[in-house]
Order: C-alpha cells, then sequence, then structure tokens
C-alpha cells in the first residue's frame, strides 16, 4: 500500500469533514446498528395495521482499510460496499415482528486468498471485512441477520429468533461491515429503575465476517485456533459438542454513585465464565468527575472442555484461568481522561471465543485483543474531546502490553509478541444536505516490545505495522 494512496484517502476525510458513530459500541450498550425513524406506533388491535404502522431502516455503508507491515512483508489494501435494510412492525397487543439482512461486495482489495511469500501467513484485518470462511468470495457476501419476535412492554422484553446483543462475553465487536449475531430466547427486565436484569439462552452464531449461521458448538473454530497448551496445534473446530450457551446478567444500583454488575456465562459441555464489576462516579465540581472500576473474571473448564481428545478440546480439562483490572480517572462534559490496568493471571490461559465477541477489560483497544493469553501485564490510558459546533468527537488511546514470550505455547496461544499500541479515531456527523452520513477514521499503531526470535509469523501483522481505517455510513 503505497503512501501516496494512504493520503489521498486522509485528504478526502478531511474533505468530507468540512461539509460518528460507526459499528463499534460499548459491550453494556444496547445495540445501535440501525438508526433511522424511531418513532413506535401506538399497540393497536389490527394486525394489518401493525404492518402498516411498522418502521423500515436502511444502513449503507464504506469501509477502506489498510495494513502498512514491516519491510519484506506484504501490505494490505481492501475496499468493502454494502447495504441492508431492516423492517419491525408495529406492536400488536405487545408483540413485534423483526427482521434484516444485509449485503457486502469487495469492490477491489489486494489478493486476500494468497499467503505473504516471506513469511508464509494469511491476512489478517482486510479479509474481516468480506467472509474469513473464503477469502475467493467477493460478490456472494450476504446474510439474513435478525428474524425474531418480540414481546415488550414498559419494563421487560422477550425477544425470540436470531438477534442483536452485546454483553461482555457475547457482543457486536468492534467495526467491521457487520456485526456478531446470536439466535436464541433473550430476556431484557427492568424491575425497578435501579435494577437491570438479563440473559437467556442462545443456540446459534453467525460471527462477524462469516455469511453463515452456526450451532454454538461449530461457532467455535470458525477463526483460526491457534496452539494447544503443548504447542500441537489446536484441533477443536467442528470437534466440539454443547446445547448451546446459557448466560445472566445483573446490573444493581448500589447507591446514586456506585453500580454492580455480574454476569455468568455457561457454554454447556464446555466450559463456565464469570465477571463480577464495580463503577463509581463522583462529582468534584459541576464540570468534572471522578470514575473508578474494578473488575474480576474467573473461567473453569466444564468436564473435558467439549471433547475427551486432549488434541480436539476447546478448554482443557481441569483448565481454570482469572483476570482482574481496574480503571481511574477524570470525566468533564467534553472530554475524558482515564488510566487502565489489566491482569490475566498465570494461573492459565483466558479463553474466549473470538467469534462471539471482543474483551470486556478496561484496557482494550480495537484492533487486539488479550485472548488466549496467561500471565499477562497490560496498561492504556484512554482519552476522548467532543467538539459539538464541528460535530467530531475525537478518542486516542495507548497501551503497553506485556505477554509471555512468543514461543511460551502454553500461555501464549496465538504467538503474539509484547507490543505497545496507539489508536487515534475521529468521527464526524453531517448535517444539511449530507444529514444521514457519518464519517470515521481511525489509525492504530502497534510496536514490537518482545523477541520473535528472527520468525516472519510472529511478526506481520502483529507489531511494527500501521492501521489505516476509513468508514463512511449512512442511515436512514
Amino acid at each position: 500500500m503505497s503512501i501516496r494512496t494512504i493520503l489521498f484517502f486522509i485528504v478526502s476525510f478531511l474533505l468530507w469533514a468540512r461539509h460518528a458513530r460507526a459499528q463499534h459500541q460499548e459491550v453494556p450498550e444496547k445495540p445501535e446498528l440501525w438508526r433511522g425513524k424511531q418513532q413506535q406506533a401506538p399497540d393497536t388491535t389490527s394486525l394489518l395495521h401493525a404492518f402498516k404502522a411498522g418502521t423500515t431502516h436502511g444502513h449503507f455503508r464504506y469501509f477502506f482499510m489498510a495494513t502498512d507491515n514491516a519491510p519484506g512483508y506484504r501490505d494490505y489494501h481492501a475496499h468493502a460496499l454494502g447495504g441492508g435494510v431492516k423492517f419491525e412492525t408495529a406492536r400488536y397487543h405487545g408483540f413485534q415482528l423483526g427482521i434484516s439482512g444485509f449485503f457486502v461486495f469487495n469492490a477491489g482489495s489486494s489478493n486476500l486468498a494468497e499467503p505473504d511469500p516471506k513469511s508464509g501467513q494469511m491476512n489478517r484485518y482486510e479479509l474481516a471485512l468480506f467472509d474469513v470462511t473464503d477469502p475467493d468470495n467477493k460478490t456472494d457476501i450476504d446474510r439474513l441477520e435478525e428474524l425474531y419476535i418480540k414481546y415488550s412492554n414498559k419494563r421487560i422484553a422477550v425477544t425470540a429468533g436470531r438477534q442483536l446483543i452485546n454483553t461482555p462475553f457475547i457482543n457486536l465487536q468492534d467495526g467491521r461491515m457487520r456485526p456478531t449475531e446470536a439466535g436464541g430466547l433473550w430476556l431484557d427486565w427492568n424491575p425497578t429503575k435501579k435494577t437491570r436484569l438479563e440473559g437467556g439462552w442462545l443456540y446459534e452464531i453467525s460471527p462477524r465476517s462469516t455469511v453463515r449461521w452456526y450451532s454454538v458448538a461449530k461457532s467455535i473454530g470458525v477463526y483460526p485456533q491457534g496452539t494447544n497448551p503443548d504447542g500441537t496445534r489446536s484441533n477443536y473446530g467442528g470437534n466440539l459438542r454443547s446445547a448451546g450457551v446459557f448466560m445472566l446478567g445483573v446490573s444493581q444500583a448500589l447507591t446514586a454513585n456506585i453500580t454492580v454488575k455480574g454476569w455468568h456465562l455457561m457454554t454447556e459441555n464446555i466450559f463456565h465464565s464469570t465477571l463480577l464489576q464495580v463503577d463509581g462516579k463522583w462529582s468534584i465540581d459541576a464540570n468534572r468527575s471522578w470514575v473508578a472500576g474494578v473488575q474480576a473474571i474467573r473461567q473453569a473448564a466444564i468436564g473435558h472442555g467439549g471433547n475427551g481428545d486432549p488434541s480436539q478440546t476447546y478448554f482443557q480439562p481441569g483448565a481454570v484461568s482469572q483476570t482482574f483490572g481496574f480503571r481511574t480517572g477524570l470525566v468533564a462534559k467534553r472530554w475524558n481522561l482515564t488510566f487502565n490496568y489489566n491482569r490475566i493471571t498465570d494461573q492459565g490461559r483466558y479463553l474466549m471465543p473470538r467469534e462471539w465477541g471482543r474483551d470486556p477489560f478496561f484496557t482494550f483497544l480495537p484492533r487486539e485483543r488479550s485472548e488466549g493469553l496467561a500471565n499477562v501485564d497490560v496498561v492504556a490510558l484512554k482519552s476522548g474531546w467532543s467538539l459539538p459546533k464541528m460535530r467530531m468527537k475525537l478518542t486516542a488511546g495507548f497501551a503497553l502490553a506485556n505477554l509471555p514470550d512468543v514461543k511460551d505455547v502454553a500461555r501464549n496461544k496465538y504467538g503474539l509478541p509484547s507490543y505497545q499500541q496507539l489508536n487515534v479515531d475521529v468521527r464526524h456527523a453531517f448535517v444539511g444536505t449530507l444529514k444521514g452520513w457519518e464519517a470515521q477514521l481511525l489509525w492504530v499503531y502497534k510496536g514490537n516490545r518482545g523477541n520473535t526470535h528472527g520468525v516472519g509469523r510472529y511478526e506481520i501483522n502483529r507489531v511494527n505495522m500501521q492501521l489505516w481505517n476509513l468508514v463512511f455510513n449512512f442511515h436512514f
């Protein structure tokens, strides 16, 4: 990818900005991918009226991504175009029907099906804009996303079918063209103003960057599987058995300043994962507040971890992992600054299927994860600014990650070296004749802090690289 091409897209973005929010969301937020007309027609006794008074939402998306790897390795770029429509009926005795679909085209890219000649590694980032299961697929990239029936009133919503959920363990993930989706029965209940309960049973998953729906067991291993703790190649994809995911989350405001939330995920026959988090916010003056939070996660295998054959299981029998972290900082009306820390202990690898979502850690920055690691320390400084008159939001993050050696396969599943990462994210919402359009420019730099032992597969697409993302969204 040439510097001239990169500069062209930067200048294009700045020119547009003279005249956002993109797909990435924090995990506590409700999914907001469809942001067209939001009015809710009154409940009615006529089924015909429920369909005629339904709402239609449209979304078009353009995504340019480019990876600038270290000299000697292949660089990559891709242009993705896509669009979709969602229809949801008005309420009929409290019930609603929803359906949505989305298509994606590869509008021009590097050869994403060909490995880098020096390292032998495949493309990592750009392929995720399309279908990771078929790198040669450029046109038939479409998916029936949502298909559900929902009952709701002022305090409760129960949804059955294919839907969007956003939880610490299963979530939309940071943005590509389309998010991770889930199929099952889901409850969202607010018994009081201070209490929220979420949970249910999920029996299928359609991971981000795929077009198919998979059973929960078969969804684990769609992405690269890394290595087993003994150094052999993991082979759990297609070899696991599970009745699905059972999940429950509770959020409780203890006081005006402190909120506690807990989540428990049980992937039947494979593993448990439990999260406890406490967040606080205290006013300093009329314009500033101090925020702080602590988090802990514990995981444990169930039985054989999905398969009686150790070479084909996901969670090794008897395996346990623990993580903990904290954050503290200042939040004002137009800016925020936080210091964040996360520790994965040496007790065992932290494992959550990458197909299901992003890390819930305070230190998370888009385009990298701590999943598959043990004995890890990460610190991250995050900040954000809001410029209302310019209709712009700027965020930045810098992280230092101390990881086990890339050859310590028992603690480093994917061979990721220690790194430093810098993210800069600029978003702009248009008005006037361009109302409905949003733009995002995300630049990511990752530098090496570990020993790659002169092996290319530990460096390419991992460290000593830059990643450019330019996104335009149109919602109606």
